[in-house]
């Protein structure tokens, strides 16, 4: 008999809270139509979306169908979960931008043939609801009280909560009674900062479907050992779209995880046997290296493709062995003006993205965080020379692990 995906999900510490005892056993009963949202707040998906877009993975690979939600509508509003302010309000021809761009990349990483998904925006549902009509019918079903002590709100209530963000519950809780009628939708599943708006969802289709169970399933959210989020970087998210996060900085973000977060992120966000994730995350010393850069490859090989994968890695090693193959290497090339100006090397730091301003290139140098071509550099204002660049590139350096390369035709 075929392992039940639950029991799948779990090992790899995917499960984080459920709404009944029941819900394994109906996956292993039955096939079952599930959905995640996802609010179209960015221009990118990022690597906290991918955790979730693993778990779908391995639902549907389990011949359970993923309903992709992409919020068009929800997002008009913003989730206050996890937030402090309010989200910055975004147009609707921003918002229907980024939907159509997470349609594209979710598309890439499940399967959205005929009859393997549904793809659908909550704006085709919410944008055009009737107030007084969707107050009548389901805002009757909350009561005030009951939301006030959500975790999503709490945090919130001392700092101000608008009535605004107080809706979203029922515009989260409104998609699933949705899917459930349109689709046959059973199961809904989020981050674990969705608890409250789950079980809304559930409780809603309880009440205006005489009885019928809806279930509910967190996912872990992708924390190091600390404590922390992960997937963050001095200069930001860690994002799915190469344009924003390359996949060389993809790769070497993966690289250099702390040894301690090799084993859950080999088990959550790759799709190598649990016998391998901890035969690899039992390595100590030296050896935990070489199972971080299996993770590396088979997370950038998931998530930018196996070519995109190998020329990482090939970069990754050419510039550990001191090797000159510029690879996938982030690359600025100098425009004939400015190199005319002969650039302090803290402006070229600035113009790639290295630093953001002047006075921190200057500080990251007098600490000695910068190495131009292997050599640390100690003057805070060094130009670049002709003389730096080799066959018309330049290597910068910034702390251990963050390489640039700087074209120009001399």
């Amino acid at each position: 008999m075929a392992e039940n995906v639950f029991d799948t999900l779990q090992e790899r510490g995917f499960v984080k809270q459920t709404t009944h005892e029941g819900l394994k056993e109906m996956l292993g009963r039955e096939k079952v139509k599930f959905y995640v949202g996802f609010d179209a707040t960015a221009d990118s998906l990022h690597v906290g979306h991918f955790v979730q877009l693993m778990a779908m993975a391995h639902m549907q690979r389990a011949g359970h169908t993923p309903i992709i939600l992409v919020g068009g509508g929800t997002t008009m509003i913003g989730d206050p979960s996890g937030k402090s302010d309010m989200r910055k309000m975004m147009t609707r021809e921003v918002i229907a931008h980024n939907a159509e761009i997470f349609k594209k990349q979710i598309g890439s990483f499940l399967d959205v043939s005929e009859g393997k998904a549904i793809m659908v925006d909550n704006a085709d549902w919410l944008l055009d609801l009737n107030y007084v009509e969707f107050l009548r019918e389901i805002g009757t079903c909350f009561s005030v009280n009951r939301m006030l002590t959500a975790e999503c709100y709490k945090q919130r209530l001392e700092k101000g909560l608008t009535f605004f963000e107080f809706s979203y519950m029922l515009m989260q809780a409104y998609d699933f009674l949705v899917l459930n009628r349109k689709y046959g939708c059973t199961l809904e599943m989020g981050g674990d900062d969705q608890w409250s708006n789950i079980l809304a969802g559930a409780d809603l289709i309880r009440r205006k479907e005489e009885g019928k169970k809806a279930y509910g399933l967190t996912i872990t959210l992708l924390l190091k050992s600390d404590g922390k989020k992960m997937g963050k970087t001095e200069s930001g998210a860690v994002w799915l779209d190469p344009e924003k996060t390359s996949p060389y900085d993809f790769y070497q973000y993966w690289r250099n995880v702390a040894d301690a977060d090799v084993r859950t992120c080999l088990s959550l966000l790759t799709f190598l046997p649990m016998d391998e994730v901890e035969r690899l995350s039992a390595l100590k010393d030296n050896e935990i290296n070489d199972a971080k850069k299996i993770l590396a490859f088979e997370i950038t090989k998931q998530v930018h493709g196996g070519q995109a994968a190998r020329e990482a890695q090939k970069a990754a090693e050419a510039l550990f062995s001191g090797g000159g193959e510029g690879g996938s290497i982030p690359t600025t090339e100098l425009t004939a003006a400015q190199w005319k100006e002969k650039p302090q090397l803290i402006d070229v730091m600035v113009l790639c993205g290295l630093t953001r301003s002047r006075g921190e290139g200057r500080r990251l140098i007098t600490q000695g965080g910068v190495l131009l071509n292997g050599e640390k550099v100690v003057d805070e204002f060094r130009a670049l020379e002709e003389a730096d660049f080799v066959n018309g590139e330049a290597m910068i350096k910034k702390g251990k692990k963050v390489f640039h390369r700087v074209l120009i035709r001399v």
